[in-house]
């Protein structure tokens, strides 16, 4: 008999989702980050309670990682609130409700009988028929929020969602401000907004935080060395450092190490940029490395919408500006240069030649076409890269890891 789930909150992976590549296939959209926060932690903030498990499709049963919920088969208990992943619902409480809708589309349905997981991934495509069968009648509570229908809607909504969550995001965590008369610390402030610090953060003399355009955030223990120049909106990491050049408009995640210039981008986490090179309009998500000098395009030559490859085929995002979306684990070599609209595969290793605007998950080589990331080696790499954090691959992440690449 499968446990029931002891968790109020349960985020939901639709078939849509698991379509968006190259994230896809190491993780749920629920733990990518969309605004300040992965998706996952932005319905936890506003419903108050922590998701302990998730819904995803079944080529994540096995998905594993440190501090994100694990996806069950089990028994959904009444009265569990099952948030839907492509969400990025705004950072304030949940009014009491069953069934929530934002911007025309079920958001969120709390059960009112117990339902399986299994059903719910393998049957149902969006939450809308949920809330049919659990609440028919029910008048549904409007919240605030973005959709991402694509992948590339995080960066399309990046730059509002930023301005909306910072403040809210600061008054959560208890955070200061810092004096607008800094320059006696050899800090810079200029511009309307805020600059807010979450517990203990180290700011060298000579840095400019530029608040014109919107606030800043620096989470807990983050560092930012001198010379650096971070325009708001923008939030940078716990453990983060940022070792000097200019931070745009961008959403940096925990434990990264940045440097150079990065322009209206997001990083999940754990990710190295630490070197010279310019990041614009992207996606990274964890465990990402790019080698000094890794560069990429944000803008076509002809100033036209970008089209990007997808599982369903080529499709125009309707964005001018779009650099690359990065898979997990990709490193790239000192140098490489990524075309507008770039789709890199997870666990995929570049050197040397510009790469096509496709990269297959676990690539290898100098060149196309790539030969495959032999299994061991992938393995052996992540583990010195995980380690170097504190973060131990354990035996269920080699699972894990084992699963996706056969997936690929």
């Amino acid at each position: 008999m499968p446990l029931s789930v002891p968790a109020p909150l349960v985020c939901f992976d639709d078939d849509i989702a698991s379509d968006f590549a190259p994230f896809a296939l190491t993780r749920p959209w629920s733990e990518v980050r969309v605004g300040a926060l992965l998706v996952r932690e932005r319905w936890e903030m506003a419903s108050g309670h922590r998701a302990r498990q998730l819904v995803a499709s079944p080529a994540l049963r096995t998905f594993r990682e440190s501090g994100a919920p694990a996806p069950t088969t089990g028994t959904l208990r009444a009265g569990t609130l099952i948030a839907h992943a492509r969400c990025a619902v705004a950072l304030q409480a949940l009014p009491v409700g069953s069934v929530y809708r934002c911007d025309g589309r079920v958001a969120a349905v709390r059960l009112a009988t117990d339902v399986s997981a299994t059903v719910l991934r393998d049957t149902l495509h969006s939450l809308d028929a949920l809330a049919r069968q659990q609440h028919r009648g029910v008048r549904a509570v409007r919240v605030d929020g973005v959709w991402c229908d694509a992948p590339w809607d995080a960066i399309r909504h990046l730059g509002p969602l930023l301005t909306e969550d910072i403040p809210a995001l600061a008054a959560h965590a208890g955070c200061t401000a810092l004096s607008m008369s800094g320059h006696e610390h050899g800090i810079a402030i200029r511009g309307p907004h805020r600059v807010w610090c979450e517990g203990d953060v180290t700011i060298e003399p000579q840095v400019v935080f530029d608040t014109t355009n919107g606030p800043v955030l620096l989470r807990r223990g983050a560092e930012i060395h001198a010379f650096t120049r971070i325009q708001g909106p923008c939030v940078i990491g716990s453990g983060t450092m940022v070792f000097g050049g200019r931070i745009s408009g961008s959403s940096i995640g925990e434990q990264c190490r940045v440097h150079g210039d990065v322009s209206a981008s997001i990083v999940v986490g754990h990710t190295n940029k630490a070197h010279e090179g310019f990041v614009g309009h992207s996606l990274l998500g964890r465990w990402v490395n790019f080698g000094a000098g890794t560069t990429t395009s944000n803008l076509k030559n002809t100033y036209g919408a970008v089209s990007l490859w997808t599982p369903r085929g080529v499709l125009n995002t309707g964005l001018t500006f779009l650099g690359t979306l990065c898979g997990d684990h990709v490193k790239t070599g000192i140098g490489v240069r990524l075309s507008t609209g770039t789709v890199i595969g997870a666990g995929s290793n570049l050197f040397r030649d510009m790469p096509p605007t496709v990269v297959a998950p676990f690539s290898w080589g100098s060149a196309a076409p790539y030969a495959t990331f032999e299994l061991g080696k992938f393995l052996e790499v992540a583990r010195r890269a995980m380690e170097r954090r504190g973060v131990t691959l354990d035996a269920a992440q080699l699972r894990y890891f084992r699963t996706i690449y056969g997936q690929r």
